[in-house]
């Protein structure tokens, strides 16, 4: 029998493009049972914040298009950030982390980030996972 596969992802950004390929890869692999590992810092970090996921847009010029985006996500039946952050809870082998460091920069206190983010941790700690990660991504 194989090992069990593994993969990490920083999430350096809390934009809805950025967001979306983390939680679609992440249940994606999780499905398959691979263990997922999201590492969650600088502007990813306001997607772990009690509303964050809800509240993401497109960044820059194209955030007016939000909405139109939305809506097409909606139209095209795939899930919203909160149902596929649900998916990944379910799925019991993707675990999220948030950035310590980061946490301390930009004055994000525990008690403000969703239940779901299994640990806080620093940067050496997440990259001794990666470092064991069959699939390593920066998104």
């Amino acid at each position: 029998m194989s090992e069990k596969k593994k993969m990490a992802i920083i999430v350096h950004s809390g934009t809805l493009d950025k967001l979306y390929p983390v939680f679609m890869l992440a249940s994606a692999g999780g499905a398959m049972d691979v263990d997922a590992h999201l590492f969650f810092t600088f502007w990813g970090l306001d997607a772990l914040k009690k509303g964050g996921l809800d509240s993401a847009k497109l960044p820059g010029v194209m955030r007016v298009g939000t909405g139109m985006m939305k809506g097409r996500i909606k139209d095209a039946n795939v899930p919203t950030l909160p149902a596929l952050l649900d998916m990944c809870n379910e799925l019991g082998n993707i675990k999220i982390y948030a950035c310590s460091t980061t946490m301390e920069l930009m004055k994000v206190k525990e008690e403000e980030l969703i239940p779901e983010v299994d640990d806080i941790v620093g940067a050496a700690a997440f990259l001794d996972i990666a470092m064991d990660a069959d699939v390593q991504l920066f998104i």
